[in-house]
Formats: structure tokens, C-alpha cells, sequence
């Protein structure tokens, strides 16, 4: 068995050696996704010799986290969505240990993105690559000196996402989003942008109203700008210009759900980025699904910073022509 060091050269590791309890955790939050999952992860723990703390409120995920790293813990699965990876993410660098313990999601969310793009595809997966699989650092977003995984997106995406219930999600699953974009765009305005990205020295800038703004660590937006590579230092910004209503809807939804060619697409690779509205409003965006608000976002990179446990078909820069 292999794994990836910092410096991208696979060696071998002793993948199955035994290990106890308190070296492996599961954080596992009851009621992501459909909620029907809880048993099935207690039971695959059970026999693999996994600790199993569960999560009962916001930010639950977090504090757990920060425990299982005061402890002696080296590996944290984490089975819930986006969001449950995102407390656990920020718990771990609150108590700088991003270095020390390898994460790897099992997907029992609604979109499970990160786990996906890591190429875990199932529970049994995401135990079964912590002893086969490789492991690899990938890159970590940083927005309101938060840090996220997958995404930071402001707009009437960002409201679809804050606005998407449990009760959406269980009964329509990834459409949910869809379902509350429908409903936001009821009320939407329009969002007035002042964009500067930074790449390599180089800055860009973009001004405009915009329907939304879409910075992806570890997801594809839009066909144009393909995927962020996740081990390369940079963000993926896209930028959906505003456009008449009646074609609003099919085309931030369409980039939003299938990730298709649609015209008024801005796009732009960089390390640093700073938005701001021009009347200096503020502004609400969604990191990760969690919702969040400010004046003014900068964000950066925070260079491969996170150790995961990835699938076989893993690729850092799955780039769709």
C-alpha cells in the first residue's frame, strides 16, 4: 500500500496495522442526507474499531473535532455532508492539527461533493480506502478567515443554499437546491460586484451586477472554467452576470445543478481575491452550505493543507473538456 507525502512522491505505509479506538474516530451527524445511515456506520465502525461521536446541534461537528484532536487520534472519518466536513475542518485547524490527523469523508449527505471529487462514492468505500487507498494534501480554501473545502458562493445561489431546509433535502435530495433557487428568485436583486483576483502577481478585476459569484476549492461551476484543481493553489472564480428574469433561473440553475456551457460567464483562476458590493452592502454568502455574512470577503488559499484518504480514480485536476 501507498500513500502521497507533501512533497507528491508516493512511499509505502503499513495501511492495515491495528489501531485502537482512541486513534480512529467517526464524527457522524444522525440526520444528514436522508437520516437513514446511522446504523449502517455504527456497525462498519463496530467491526473496524472506530470510536463513533455523535452530533446533536450546530456546530457539534467542531467541538468534536477539536477533542478528538487533544487526544491521540490520527485518523477522523467524518460521515455526514458538506457541511458536517466543514465544522470538522475548522475544529481541526482551531487546535493546529490539520498536520497530524488524516480526514476522510463517508458520504451520507445530500450532495456529498468533497467525498465525491475525493472519489469515495460510499460508506464501504471510505473504510475500505483508509486501508487500501492513498493519501494526499489538498488544497483548503480560507474566506472571512474561515477555511471551507468545497466552496464560498454569494448571490442567489447562496440564498438557494442557506434557504434549502433538511425537510427539502430529505424529500428532493440535490433538486432541493433547485427547488428553493425557484423560491429565492422571487425576492432577488441582484448583487453589484467589485471583484480583484490575484494570480502569480497578476491581478484581474471585474465589476458588474452579477446574478452570483462562485469561488470552488474542490467543485466544477461552470464547463468554461472546468474544476478547480484541489492541489494547485488556486481558486476557480465564476462569475454569472445579471441577465433578464425570465432567463435567470435556467441559466444559474443550470451552472448551479449540471455545471453546463451557459452564455454571461465570467471565469478567472487565482490565489487571492477580494469582493466587495459597490454601495457596500452586505453581503451574504454561503461557505461550504453554512451560511455566513460581511462586507467585504477576502480569500485566499491555504495550499495543500488538509490530509485525506482518496478513491482509486482520485484526480487533483479532473478538468472537463
Amino acid at each position: 500500500m501507498k500513500h502521497t507525502t507533501e512533497t507528491g512522491v508516493d512511499e509505502p505505509v503499513a495501511g492495515a496495522m491495528p489501531q485502537t479506538d482512541r486513534e480512529r474516530w467517526i464524527i457522524l451527524n444522525p440526520v444528514s442526507g436522508t437520516a437513514d445511515h446511522a446504523e449502517q456506520v455504527r456497525e462498519l465502525a463496530a467491526e473496524r474499531g472506530y470510536r463513533v461521536e455523535e452530533t446533536d446541534r450546530e456546530g457539534h461537528a467542531a467541538e468534536l473535532a477539536r477533542r478528538a484532536a487533544a487526544g491521540d487520534v490520527t485518523l477522523l472519518a467524518v460521515a455526514g455532508g458538506d457541511g458536517t466536513l466543514h465544522e470538522v475542518v475548522n475544529g481541526l485547524h482551531d487546535e493546529d492539527a490539520l498536520d497530524r490527523i488524516t480526514v476522510v469523508p463517508l458520504p451520507v449527505g445530500t450532495e456529498n461533493i468533497v467525498a465525491n471529487n475525493l472519489d469515495i462514492r460510499s460508506v464501504e468505500q471510505g473504510f475500505d480506502v483508509v486501508e487500501t487507498g492513498a493519501r494526499r494534501r489538498i488544497d483548503l480554501g480560507v474566506a472571512d478567515g474561515e477555511l471551507f473545502a468545497m466552496s464560498c458562493i454569494a448571490g442567489l445561489l447562496a440564498d438557494a443554499s442557506i434557504a434549502t431546509s433538511d425537510e427539502l433535502k430529505e424529500r428532493f435530495g440535490s433538486m432541493a437546491f433547485v427547488v428553493a433557487g425557484l423560491q429565492e428568485m422571487a425576492t432577488f436583486d441582484g448583487l453589484q460586484v467589485d471583484l480583484t483576483a490575484v494570480s502569480q502577481g497578476e491581478e484581474t478585476r471585474w465589476s458588474g451586477e452579477a446574478v452570483c459569484v462562485l469561488v470552488g476549492n474542490i467543485r466544477r461551476f461552470a464547463k468554461e472554467g472546468g474544476q478547480a484543481n484541489v492541489e494547485d493553489g488556486h481558486l476557480e472564480v465564476v462569475i454569472i452576470e445579471q441577465m433578464p428574469t425570465t432567463e435567470m433561473v435556467a441559466e444559474a440553475l443550470t451552472q448551479r445543478v449540471l455545471g453546463e456551457e451557459t452564455e454571461n460567464v465570467f471565469h478567472v483562476r487565482a490565489s487571492q481575491l477580494q469582493i466587495s458590493t459597490a454601495d457596500e452592502e452586505t453581503i451574504d454568502f454561503s461557505l461550504d452550505g453554512e451560511p455566513h455574512s460581511d462586507s467585504e470577503l477576502i480569500l485566499y488559499t491555504h495550499p495543500r493543507s488538509l490530509r485525506v484518504c482518496v478513491g482509486p480514480d482520485y484526480d487533483p485536476s479532473p478538468f472537463y473538456s
